[in-house]
């Protein structure tokens, strides 16, 4: 009875998902507002309807009470936030809010099936996240600080990013993670936040100016660019180079949108093919996982046993899955965090991994769409910074999972466990969405937010007018 009923459970969650998807990109069809309404109302429901049928599947495989309590808390979780974020968020994204929600979802249906604890600390710390992104909204819009700073933002990310070499602890030989009261934080996860601000402030300034001599502004980009390697050479001296080459690609991208010079792009694609062969001199661990890539089956029993046995699990599940507890996921090295796409492929199948990377990509499509209509120079920066941090992120983590690149350790955003990434994630979206209503806002009003007692006065002047 329980191989029928996750037999079945396969193909009914595929096809709900599958539909999800399509609604992903049906919304960027719809002209009118009532039809997107309507096909986000759809996308909730499907939402919920996975959460169900997974949470029932995984009741009937384990006859736990355990899985009956997380189950309701996953589907209060998943109302109740829904609901209150968009009392805060007024005019928000709803499609960036609903694939916020159906990848934490995700999450919390493969971690609950890998260690019930898994999905209940996750839980908690997006819980913790979600409401501390209740007040991003009145952040953006009250405080015009943000643009102000640049040097500031280097500063506090370099030095946050020096605090592992005082107080760090070693995870999967890179020394990158520090420990609180006994709750473990990564900081390059928070520091890539401030990285962006900080990049899209300097450079906002720089390139945005209408009449800045040539000389100048090149030596301005080269301090930019000096302290944005700070970053990344940090990274590498902490061994952490998946988030190096986040940091390194993230810059590479926004300055090349905010100045669009190739030559910029060329020479930093060339600097990074250099540090690459650099670092795989130095670096023992790098040259094992250029190795494990390169020959997996050739080393499997040391280097190339994660990526053997991650693509085992994924050929396994084929297209459909070997249904949600019918796989065994445990053989994966790290399923919980780097190899967690691996564990999605083989109990939920190659084509419910698809339409998740879909989903993903509807969201990137989305963040992007909100950065080109931002009106200010710093806002629009930053939102493409930060969609590049997380679409980035999405790649080294598939592609290292799937043979595609060697693997770098990075997680999958919004699924993989981990206090620090969910986190971080969260609040990505959140400022993305808090820039989205910010700006509808302006829209509507047709006035741009003007800045300090100047632009107060200016807005009495205007209101007495009136």
């Amino acid at each position: 009875m329980e191989l029928l009923i996750a037999e079945l459970s396969r193909y009914v969650i595929i096809i709900l998902f599958a539909i999800y998807t399509f609604y992903c990109f049906r919304a960027f069809a719809r002209r009118t507002q009532e039809g997107k309404e309507r096909v986000f109302r759809v996308q909730r429901l499907l939402n919920i309807l996975i959460l169900l049928l997974c949470g029932a599947v995984l009741i009937v495989e384990t006859k736990k009470l355990n899985y009956v309590i997380l189950l309701l808390a996953e589907l209060a979780f998943c109302i109740i936030f829904s609901k209150i974020y968009q009392i805060f968020y007024k005019g928000l994204s709803k499609l960036v809010l609903n694939n916020m929600m159906m990848c934490l979802s995700i999450g919390f249906i493969i971690l609950g099936r890998l260690q019930y604890e898994y999905a209940l600390r996750q839980m908690i710390m997006a819980s913790a996240a979600m409401g501390i992104c209740l007040l991003v909204p009145l952040f953006i819009e009250r405080f015009t600080i943000w643009e102000k700073l640049g040097w500031q933002y280097a500063l506090g990310g370099i030095l946050l990013l020096l605090l592992v070499f005082v107080i760090g602890e070693e995870h999967g030989g890179a020394v990158n993670w520090i420990s609180i009261g006994g709750i473990e934080l990564q900081p390059s996860e928070f520091v890539k936040i401030i990285y962006v601000f900080f990049m899209a402030a300097m450079l906002s300034r720089v390139t945005g100016a209408t009449v800045v001599d040539g000389k100048e502004k090149f030596k301005s980009i080269v301090v930019i660019t000096a302290l944005a390697a700070v970053h990344v050479v940090i990274l590498v001296a902490e061994k952490d180079l998946g988030a190096a080459l986040i940091y390194f690609i993230t810059y590479l991208v926004v300055l090349y949108v905010a100045t669009m010079q190739p030559l910029y792009l060329a020479a930093g694609l060339g600097a990074g093919a250099a540090a690459s062969v650099i670092a795989y001199r130095l670096f023992s661990h790098v040259r094992i996982r250029v190795v494990a890539w390169q020959d997996p089956w050739g080393h499997i029993a040391k280097e190339g046993y994660q990526v053997c046995h991650s693509l085992f699990a994924i050929g396994t599940g084929g297209l459909f899955g070997m249904g949600l507890g019918q796989g065994m996921p445990s053989t994966i090295p790290v399923a919980e965090s780097d190899f967690i796409f691996a564990a999605i492929s083989e109990e939920l199948g190659v084509i419910f991994s698809i339409c998740l990377i879909l989903v993903y990509i509807s969201s990137y499509i989305m963040f992007v769409n909100i950065a080109m209509k931002m009106k200010k120079r710093f806002y629009k920066l930053t939102a493409f910074g930060l969609s590049v941090v997380f679409i980035f992120q999405v790649f080294l983590c598939i592609g290292g999972v799937t043979k595609f690149i060697p693997s770098t350790g990075v997680t999958l955003p919004l699924i993989s466990y981990g206090g620090s990434s969910v986190i971080t994630t969260i609040v990505i979206f959140s400022i993305i969405q808090g820039m989205y209503v910010m700006n509808g806002r302006e829209e509507v009003t047709g006035i741009e937010k003007p800045e300090g007692a100047a632009g107060r006065n200016k807005d009495k002047r205007r209101n007495a007018k009136r």
